[in-house]
This record gives C-alpha cells, structure tokens and sequence, in this order.
C-alpha cells in the first residue's frame, strides 16, 4: 500500500526535528557584509562617479560567467521558499525549518551581489536586468511530490555547493574564494539535512522513495536554467571544468546514491524495483556522453598546448 505524502510527512516530523537541533548546532552565523571590500567601491554616475566599463572588472570572462549565473539562481529565493513552503507546510518542525533554510540562504545573493558591484567585477545594469527577468520568470518545478522534492533539493544544494566552491577557485580573487566557500558551507549543511530525510523515508515507504529519486535523477536541471543567457554561460562553466557533466554524475549524483545504498537495497520491489533499473540504464548513458566530453575537452586542451591535466 502506498503511503500518502501527508502520512509521509506526519512520520518524518521527529526526524526534522532532530535535524534542524542538528543544523542549528552546527551552522555558524555569519555576516554578508565581512566578505565584502568596501574600501574598493566608488560612485556609479548617477551620484557624480563614473559608470562601469569592462576595463573595471578583475575577472576573466569564465569567472563573470559563473558568477553571475551562482547569483542569479540565488535570487530566485522567493520561488524556492514558496516550493518547499507548499510541500511541507508552514507548521511544526517543517515550517521551522522552512524559514531557518530561507533566512540562511538569503544571505548568499546578498554577498555576492555586494561582491560584484564594490568590485565592479560585472556589469551592474546588465545583473540588475537579468535579475528582473529571472525573479519575474520565476521557478517553478511543476507537480513535484513531497518526496520528489525531497529528492531534488538532496542533489541540488550539492550541486550548487560545488559551483560555488569552484567558482571561487577560478575566479583568481582570494576575496571572492574566501566568499563563495562561506556560501558553499552553508549549502553542504542544508544538502546533509536534505539527504538525511530521504534516508529516512527509505525506512517508511521504500518503493515511492525509490520512484522519487529515480525520476529526479533523469529530469534533473538546476533551477536557473531558465535565466537569460544560461544555456551560453553554461557552456563556458562546463568548458572551464568549474560545473560539466563529470562533476553532476560523480560529485553530485553517484555520491547521494552511495549515501542512500540505492543499488544495494533489499527492501524495493515492483515499481521501485523498475524506477531503479531505469535509472541505471539512465547513467549508463550519462556516463558514456561524460567520457564523450572529457575526450573533446583533453583534445581541446592539448590543441591549445595547455597541459592534459590542465
């Protein structure tokens, strides 16, 4: 019998509750505004300075790139917390955790976008319109389930962990690197509160369990992949090695399945026990288009005479 999402959500209360104790533990507050260089900044025209031009930016178009696309998926918070405030409500240990995630997570726009104007590190007009299209666009994940949610959120703030950290480690600032591994923290936290639910919903409903993060792995796409001019920068990200296909499948996905011991599970059958070998066909082929592109990327680099390591 399939157990509903409202019964699912009942019995995982106290398991929230431990990990919210848990998170709020081991999350150390900080402040937007330390990681910031004020000292840098200056006045735009508007207040008698000088507006940007490319010559003020200190970062390379990779670094630009990927920063701007960390920040613009950062921005769409609202839609974010209207999707998991929707799916776990706003009461008891969820609707606490719910606002700690939100509150936590404001933080990160914040910063960055602090970052990049005092620095002039992007065009201002520029972010601020993309902005405003993307947050009027919104995000939208469709008719998820709680567990399907559940699932994504598990893989997702692991993927966003990992742009942010190597972001900071292309970006050639150590001031942005300090920034964007505080950000990166902050996810790695909320993806350990997110994965430790969906080990425990294997103990309740195994098979729906199973179903849910079969059908998050092969629909998979970040939440700002609607955002103006993402399927460009995201192609320079994957061509920099900062977010490509290898580090979706072996840093963000194939770890969460160790975690969850999917292929080892005993206790899945019928549906579950299809959606599983689903998605392992459904690797298999992710594994061979990465290879694929790790072949071309090598051979580009070797083009170019940079090191085949590089």
């Amino acid at each position: 019998m399939t157990t509903t999402q409202s019964a699912l959500l009942t019995e995982l209360e106290p398991v929230v509750e431990s990990n919210l104790n848990r998170h709020l533990a081991s999350a150390k507050p900080w402040n937007p505004h330390d990681y910031v260089p004020w000292s840098r900044g200056r006045d735009f025209a508007f207040l008698g300075g000088e507006d940007w031009v490319p010559e003020d930016s200190p970062l390379d178009d990779v670094a630009k790139a990927a920063m701007v696309v960390n920040l613009l998926t950062e921005d769409n918070l609202p839609s974010y917390h209207r999707e998991i405030a929707v799916r776990f409500g706003p009461d008891g240990a969820w609707g606490q955790w719910v606002g700690q995630w939100t509150a936590e997570e404001a933080r990160h726009s914040i910063a960055i976008r602090d970052y990049l104007i005092v620095t002039r590190g992007v065009d201002p007009v520029a972010l601020e319109e993309g902005r405003m299209i993307h947050m009027k666009a919104g995000y939208d994940s469709g008719d998820k389930s709680m567990l399907e949610a559940l699932a994504y959120v598990s893989f997702q703030e692991l993927a966003t962990r990992i742009s942010h950290r190597n972001t900071g480690k292309a970006s050639g600032c150590p001031l942005a690197e300090q920034l964007l591994t505080r950000v990166a923290t902050d996810e790695n936290l909320h993806m350990v509160f997110y994965r430790n639910l969906v080990d425990a919903a294997f103990d309740i409903a195994p098979n729906e369990t199973m179903k849910a993060i079969a059908h998050e792995v092969i629909h998979f796409q970040m939440p700002g992949s609607a955002m103006p001019g993402f399927a460009d920068n995201a192609l320079v990200i994957a061509k920099a090695g900062i977010y490509d296909l290898r580090s979706h499948l072996d840093d963000v996905v194939r770890p969460g399945l160790r975690f969850w011991r999917v292929f080892e599970r005993d206790d899945i059958d019928g549906e579950g026990a299809r959606a599983r070998d689903e998605m392992a066909a459904f690797l298999d082929l992710v594994e061979d288009r990465a290879s694929h592109y790790e072949r071309r990327r090598q051979e580009r680099l070797a083009g170019a005479g940079a090191p085949a390591g590089g």
